[in-house]
């Protein structure tokens, strides 16, 4: 199976542009800054809790230095501080609600980033080009994408509520240390913190290279997943079962490796910082041992100075998890933005107007050059004109090109040489939206969307009515087998249209051209999967359709074009004759040969 491209295997996103983690963070932000007055809010309500959370130990020393018996006492009456410990309470509790009130208010720019970041990416992969389609990989793609989402409500989840969260929260102990106690204690807390952030950020940056490789290979698992379940009947086709199982199992394999690299390495991060967690707790829980022992110190101030030591390093144990998140989540949205830079290789032209002139236009073709690869010419100097109204054939065998004209009046891709015009004006100097507005196309090839009959009908017309709808079907000969189906027009046509034939999808697609009922038509091979009987009916439909349209018919079969006002025949990306049907039998040169030829394989003139 020829494979044009994989976006998602291991070296092809090594290949890829990425950004700075910092620039790819400065591209998020427009995103949630159009939601300031929540952003702000959620910052006050985080501000409040670690404010609250601060608050506690403070009160826990006042409500232990309350209770304590004066030093030389014997015995003391103790009376129960009521105040200290509903205010102790309501602190607590105001840390809870403060940090539910931040995710409450929050989520509406979270969630809201997400969806204008994904429609973007989602708009921007239909605005680009057929050579990019042809070439990408659904699975990775979509897989790409999913993370990116997801990795916008992580990074901000992160980044935000953790980090920074806990930032504020250990500014405002080290003022807390600084201004009751000597600078031992803040230097004691500074030291350590410095170390645990030095260790987790070079161990984590070291590890995350198995992470982004895990992703990789899950991309590629995904996408040789999607590409053979889509391809299931050539599978059954060729007994493949075991093979594709195979291939599969190979990246699963090669996931699991890296997996298993991943989760060696994060033990190796977890006791590196435990020892730097217990050697800091230790060293200032020494420090206010010893300044109680000595009488500078309270009872209370041991248990406040632990009961900060708990705070700050309870957070900071998931410190390797969160900035792993983090990078993650940054280059996760990195490849969704990748996504959104791939430039346009068909672009409108800045201020480009509407196509005009459609109620009788014409389309010509001058000159035209045009090559997929340029090893290949596919069209070489092709020009031809279809007057207003009239129906133009071009025949021809395979590899002529003749597909490639109706790609490029569609401009799928632009010409390399000379131009293509509608009503006297360049395709390329008009929006793509208003040249596929008026331009309608039967396909040789048709895919269908795994909806409804009457969903794929009216995709020509999403306005139709169900009795347009209805009508169109009956024009493509297609109404009695819907109607005869037990959910009629609500039956589900399958992945692709699978659960058709390929004539019932070729109905289908007629069904919506003469739906959409535009100006220009394009048949390309559009009665091929027909049987004669059908393929008659529907020729006929179809000349009657055309009538007073300007027709590109793109056919294999001559006796689909005898009534064409001019029949074009091309050979290797030239036109090598062109005339009228009788015309070129008089001619008695290649078009005449080959109707000789199809009448010899039992093909009759309609």
């Amino acid at each position: 199976m020829r494979r044009h491209g994989d976006s998602s295997s291991p070296a092809a996103v090594e290949t890829a542009r990425t950004h700075s983690d910092w620039s790819t963070l400065g591209r998020l932000l427009p995103y949630l800054w159009q939601y300031r007055g929540r952003v702000l809010a959620a910052i006050a309500f985080m501000v409040g809790a670690k404010l609250a959370n601060v608050g506690v130990p403070l009160l826990l020393k006042q409500l232990v230095d309350t209770m304590a018996p004066p030093p030389g006492a014997a015995t003391a009456l103790l009376v129960v501080p009521v105040g200290l410990l509903l205010a102790y309470g309501g602190l607590r509790l105001c840390t809870s609600l403060f940090n539910e009130l931040r995710e409450l208010v929050f989520a509406k720019a979270t969630h809201g980033a997400a969806r204008s970041i994904a429609l973007r990416t989602f708009e921007h992969l239909h605005g680009l080009s057929l050579r990019f389609h042809l070439e990408r990989q659904t699975g990775g793609m979509t897989r790409d994408i999913e993370r990116g989402v997801r990795g916008i409500e992580s990074l901000v989840s992160f980044a935000l509520f953790n980090i920074a969260a806990t930032l504020v929260e250990v500014l405002l102990v080290l003022a807390v240390l600084g201004s009751r106690f000597d600078a031992g204690f803040a230097v004691i807390t500074l030291t350590a913190l410095a170390l645990y952030i030095a260790f987790t950020v070079g161990v984590t940056e070291w590890r995350i290279q198995f992470r982004r490789q895990a992703n990789q290979f899950d991309s590629a698992a995904h996408s040789k997943a999607i590409d053979s379940l889509l391809n299931y009947e050539t599978v059954k086709y060729f007994n493949n079962e075991q093979f594709e199982a195979h291939r599969y199992d190979e990246s699963l394999e090669r996931l699991r490796l890296a997996q298993l690299k991943s989760r060696s390495s994060l033990s190796l991060l977890n006791t590196g910082q435990q020892c730097i967690i217990a050697v800091g707790l230790v060293a200032m829980l020494w420090r206010a041992t010893e300044g109680v022992a000595a009488g500078r110190l309270t009872l209370g101030d041991l248990v406040m100075v632990n009961a900060f030591m708990i705070q700050i390093y309870i957070p900071l144990n998931f410190l390797g998890v969160i900035y792993r998140e983090i990078k993650q989540s940054l280059t996760d949205l990195d490849k969704m933005f990748t996504l959104m830079d791939r430039p346009q290789e068909v672009a409108d032209a800045p201020g480009a107007p509407a196509l005009q002139g459609l109620q009788q236009p014409s389309v010509r073709f001058e000159d035209v050059h045009f090559a997929y690869d340029p090893a290949r010419p596919i069209l070489q100097g092709v020009s031809f004109e279809i007057p207003a109204g009239r129906t133009v054939a071009v025949v021809g065998p395979s590899g002529a090109g003749k597909s490639t004209l109706a790609r490029l009046l569609f401009r799928f891709y632009d010409v390399q040489g000379g131009r293509i015009t509608i009503a006297g004006q360049d395709i390329r100097a008009v929006t793509q939206e208003s040249l596929r507005r008026a331009i309608g196309i039967v396909p040789q090839d048709t895919v269908l969307f795994n909806d409804t009959v009457a969903y794929n009908i009216a995709y020509g017309r999403t306005s139709a009515t169900q009795a347009e709808v209805e009508q169109a079907a009956r024009a493509a000969h297609i109404h009695d087998f819907i109607a005869a189906q037990p959910l009629g027009y609500a039956t589900m046509v399958g992945e692709r249209g699978l659960k058709l034939s390929g004539g019932e999808k070729q109905r289908v697609a007629i069904a919506r051209t003469l739906l959409k009922n535009p100006p220009i038509l394009v048949f390309d091979e559009a009665t091929s999967a027909l049987d004669s009987q059908n393929e008659r009916a529907i020729q006929a439909e179809l000349r009657a359709v055309a009538q007073g349209k300007t027709t590109l018919v793109i056919a294999h079969r001559l006796s689909t074009v005898v009534d064409a006002h001019e029949i074009l025949v091309m050979e290797a990306g030239r036109i090598a004759e062109r005339g009228t049907h009788a015309a070129l039998l008089a001619a008695g040169g290649r078009y005449a040969r080959m109707w000789a030829l199809q009448q010899n394989n039992g093909e009759k003139s309609p």
